[in-house]
């Protein structure tokens, strides 16, 4: 009888240990969540009620063999198809979590990303405060499942302080951008005025010219910003009324710059305010084919408005009369 016993408690031993190191039920890739907190068994039951592993007791035994009971990690899982109860021991132990990414494009205002985040799958927590404009640095962040929302916008602002201290470090002097503000609040207009990274310098240049001679901006982004308060986009053109509008941010109507940031302005825009093409150019309007063309004189401005307007007579839509 002993003898016989020791032969099935071997045989049970040599069975259990290639289950647990072949190929599992799991017929495809699945994401499984293990909440904080979540014991051995509790985790053997999930893994077992989304097909992961075949036998919960196997996987609770397996665990305790390889000491590994009281080290699994809480988290999003991406577990392979036929992944065996071994290697979801391992995955769980070494906490090879899901990484998940949030893009923020350059441009969006601070309302904006706080709708991206909020939209993100897998993150916890309210934003209770929209950041400040200009604070938050466009890029895409990892995260994990059960991130707080809170603890991304603390990552982006400490991105943002990061670049600035570094782009500014590497400035070329201008009297008109004294401060790191002043800096990112140009950077802001420009990123708005252009998504083509080789007129972001000669756009930011055209700006600097007019601040030296004390010409209004007249950048039809801020004026949209006027009227949004940066809470979403305009989603029109701009109207006459519009670039009447009685606002500190209505470039049209005040000299300077405006009193803060209009978007979340992304490391190139910043660059291309401290390190501006130099240039005497005073104008710029629209191309036609998503770029600018650019005077140095009030008359050749004009002829080049006319030629878009003529572009876009079929489909008016609002001059930038710079």
């Amino acid at each position: 009888i002993v003898i016989a016993a020791v032969i099935v408690a071997g045989g049970v031993y040599f069975w259990a240990q290639d289950k647990f190191r072949v190929e599992g039920p799991l017929r495809e890739s699945r994401a499984v969540v293990i909440p904080s907190g979540a014991g051995l068994k509790r985790i053997a039951r999930i893994l077992h009620d989304n097909s992961v592993i075949e036998y919960p007791w196997l996987f609770i035994a397996g665990a305790r063999y390889e000491s590994a009971h009281r080290r699994l990690k809480a988290g999003e899982y991406a577990f392979p198809a036929r992944v065996s109860a071994q290697a979801v021991v391992a995955m769980l132990r070494a906490g090879r979590t899901v990484i998940r990414h949030v893009t923020i494009p350059e441009g969006f205002t601070s309302r904006q990303v706080v709708d991206v985040l909020n939209a993100a799958p897998g993150l916890t927590g309210v934003i209770e405060r929209t950041p400040l404009e200009g604070s938050l640095l466009p890029e895409t962040y990892d995260y994990s499942f059960g991130d707080d929302r809170a603890s991304i916008i603390q990552r982006m602002q400490g991105s943002q302080n990061q670049a600035l201290a570094a782009l500014w470090a590497e400035r070329l002097n201008n009297p008109f951008i004294s401060s790191v503000r002043d800096a990112v609040v140009l950077a802001s207009i420009v990123e708005k005025e252009t998504g083509r990274a080789d007129e972001r310098s000669r756009i930011a240049a055209v700006f600097l010219n007019r601040l030296r001679l004390g010409m209004r901006l007249q950048s039809d982004p801020t004026v949209a910003y006027a009227v949004t308060g940066g809470a979403r986009a305009l989603g029109r053109p701009l109207s006459r009324a519009d670039l009447a509008v009685d606002s500190p941010y209505n470039t049209y109507r005040v000299k300077g710059l405006t009193p803060g940031p209009i978007c979340n302005p992304g490391r190139a825009a910043i660059e291309a305010v401290l390190r501006s093409l130099p240039t005497k150019e005073l104008y710029f309007v629209a191309d036609g084919a998503g770029g600018h063309v650019f005077a140095r004189t009030l008359g050749a401005h004009n002829r080049n408005v006319a030629k878009w307007r003529r572009l876009r007579k079929a489909s008016p839509q609002s001059i930038k009369n710079k």
